[in-house]
């Protein structure tokens, strides 16, 4: 009888430190980023790449070498793989600040497992409606499950442009301890 009250104590415990360690990370930092295109700066010799909207920095000046920049595309997008699937419950975007805040206006964030048409048929989590040059913004997803956070702007020709995108929630595994 001891052995089990144990076990169970046990299991309450680290469940519990698995929820407190997973609560507060930013899970698209272990990611891998990608997008429709990259922005080449032939001014300053600067690739603005995926990762660079996944690194944890939260510099919003695009000249500091912080910020992803696709090219001029229709519908462009920039996608973080989580690597597995992952409860979403929140989004953080930080908007450039140095120029052209509006441009991110009308772009939706998208959770799912699915990589068909670049992850851009995944359901929507929310609209990014406005966000004010160089600031940051939380878009709850309230438990949305998905591998793949994707942020789009469907239906026209136009840069897609952010510097630092971050996201919470926790994985799907199941509870060791629970019976079968």
């Amino acid at each position: 009888m001891g052995f089990l009250l144990t076990a169970a104590l046990l299991c309450i415990v680290s469940g519990t430190a698995a929820q407190n360690n997973n609560q507060g990370q930013n899970l698209a930092l272990r990611g891998r980023a990608t997008q429709s295109s990259t922005y080449y700066n032939y001014n300053i010799g600067y690739l603005a790449l995926a990762a660079n909207s996944n690194d944890g920095n939260l510099d919003s000046n695009y000249y500091h070498g912080s910020c992803s920049l696709t090219g001029n595309d229709m519908s462009p997008w920039w996608r973080v793989d989580l690597l597995q699937p992952y409860k979403i419950s929140q989004v953080v975007v930080t908007n450039r600040g140095d120029c052209c805040g509006e441009a991110i206006n009308g772009a939706l964030i998208l959770i799912g497992d699915s990589l068909e048409n670049n992850g851009n048929n995944n359901p929507s989590c929310a609209e990014i409606t406005y966000i004010g040059k160089g600031a940051t913004q939380a878009f709850e997803c309230n438990g949305m499950v998905g591998r793949f956070v994707t942020i789009v702007i469907p239906g026209r020709q136009t840069y897609l442009q952010m510097c630092e995108v971050q996201v919470y929630g926790e994985p799907l595994s199941a509870n060791k301890c629970a019976p079968n």
